[in-house]
């Protein structure tokens, strides 16, 4: 049919280009191999996070235990609101607009405002739609929310090409705009990276200088590295699809793109211009390579991943209020990563804290002994049961309700890469796919149970 007319692939490999785009924005950027409902019952795997006893810290080895036996201190480390009225987070609301992955950093002018950046997600799309697109406006708490003051406007980035997917992914090629932009501040400046179509491998990594893509006020015009998209390169080899790469800076403010993380981390130098020095993670791997295997869960190939997932910010380990003078055996650069699992076509992401020194060799300080449960997160039967769920397992059905931790920032105005443990910072995040949120919290208090490498 297909040699035939070939008006008939476009419609087809249209919608199979969506499914597995939504796969690879909401599954953390790997294609999962389906598992038949009925072949997978509560007796064989578990409906939720496995065990596994990497050193400290265990989740249940048949999932969750039912809601009235389930004590989150037990197995996560949780944390608090420090302004809403009961303690959990807050909704950001894109003005009706559907969103998911969502990004917060303070405006660099108005008080007590925020930009807001997320995907763009259930628009109105022609049939067999290839497009893309970042929403932002700016955010000012109204209602017990995080709203946009005015309708969120498309971040105008530009689309790219690469015509670099083989074989069964070359649908891949077709793709029009970024995905799954991570918003933050460097020491100096705010950026964005996105995933888009690579010159290098399928889909890749891009910066861009966050200034030139809202109205950011004079020093827009300055000029800066990035003020145009450029693509990230990282050391080989390169998979198909790379994502969820972050960026961190050294005690001389000197950029480092951080590419891999679970038993083996790849990081390296980058320039203005994108291009990379070597793989420096060989440096750090002989006192790495304990801690990773002691603090990150260990993960079952196929259904259990570990997933960078954040920017990183850098913090010293000690009190603004109390004068503390940053150095190099008190601050390390802090971000976030997760430990996924997918069982019943549904995932849950399990969020873990790292540290790391700002200096050569970047070698690992600490690493969460238990998960971050955000305060508000639905327990043990509130994960949102997967379309066409069969009715003889919905009494098993015992999963957590799925939150993916995007992005950390800093709240106070002015407030940049740096921050201490009294300081306030955000942490925003999706919900089931379907949601926006976000919670302001005290650094420290992520910091409440870390292990030592």
């Amino acid at each position: 049919m297909w040699n035939r007319d070939r008006r008939h692939l476009l419609p087809l490999a249209g919608s199979i280009f969506i499914l597995v785009f939504i796969g690879f924005g909401l599954y953390g950027g790997k294609l999962t191999t389906a598992v038949p409902f009925q072949t997978i019952r509560p007796s064989s795997i578990s409906l939720s996070t496995p065990s596994h006893t990497s050193g400290q810290h265990a989740i249940p080895q048949q999932g969750n235990p039912p809601a009235a036996a389930f004590v989150v201190a037990e197995h996560y480390t949780e944390v608090f609101s420090v302004s809403t009225k009961d303690k959990k987070y807050f909704e950001i609301d894109f003005a009706g607009h559907g969103a998911i992955n969502p990004n917060i950093i303070p405006h660099p002018v108005f008080n007590k405002t925020w930009i807001l950046v997320a995907q763009q997600f259930n628009h109105r799309a022609v049939p067999n739609s290839v497009w893309n697109a970042e929403l932002t406006c700016n955010g000012v708490f109204k209602d017990g929310a995080l709203r946009c003051d005015d309708s969120p406007l498309i971040l105008p980035i530009a689309s790219t090409t690469g015509g670099k997917c083989p074989g069964k992914m070359a649908y891949m090629d077709w793709n029009v705009g970024p995905h799954d932009a991570r918003v933050f501040y460097g020491p100096k400046m705010p950026y964005a990276i996105f995933g888009s179509n690579s010159l290098f491998t399928c889909f890749g990594q891009w910066i861009q200088d966050m200034r030139a893509l809202v109205d950011w006020g004079l020093d827009t015009y300055l000029k800066q590295e990035f003020h145009k998209a450029t693509e990230l390169q990282r050391p080989a080899p390169y998979g198909l699809i790379e994502k969820n790469w972050f960026v961190f800076w050294d005690n001389n403010e000197q950029m480092y793109a951080h590419y891999d993380l679970g038993l083996k981390r790849v990081f390296a130098k980058v320039d203005g211009t994108g291009s990379i020095g070597e793989d420096l993670a060989p440096l750090a791997a002989a006192s790495d390579k304990g801690c990773l295997a002691k603090y990150v869960p260990k993960s079952i190939p196929g259904l259990e991943s570990i997933h960078q997932a954040t920017n990183s910010l850098a913090i010293s380990l000690c009190k603004r209020a109390d004068a503390c003078v940053p150095n190099d055996s008190n601050t390390f650069i802090l971000t976030i990563f997760h430990h996924k699992t997918f069982y019943y076509f549904h995932s849950v992401y399990e969020p873990y804290v790292m540290l790391f020194q700002q200096k050569a060799p970047f070698a690992i300080h600490a690493i969460s002994k238990k998960p971050i449960w955000i305060h508000g997160r639905g327990g043990p039967g509130q994960g949102k049961k997967p379309q066409g769920f069969p009715a003889d397992l919905a009494r098993a059905w015992n999963q957590t309700e799925m939150f993916y931790v995007t992005s950390l920032s800093w709240k106070t105005q002015g407030q940049k890469y740096h921050g201490f443990v009294d300081d306030v910072m955000f942490m925003s995040f999706g919900i089931e796919d379907s949601r926006t949120a976000g919670i302001d919290i005290t650094a420290g208090d992520l910091l409440k149970d870390m292990g030592l490498c």
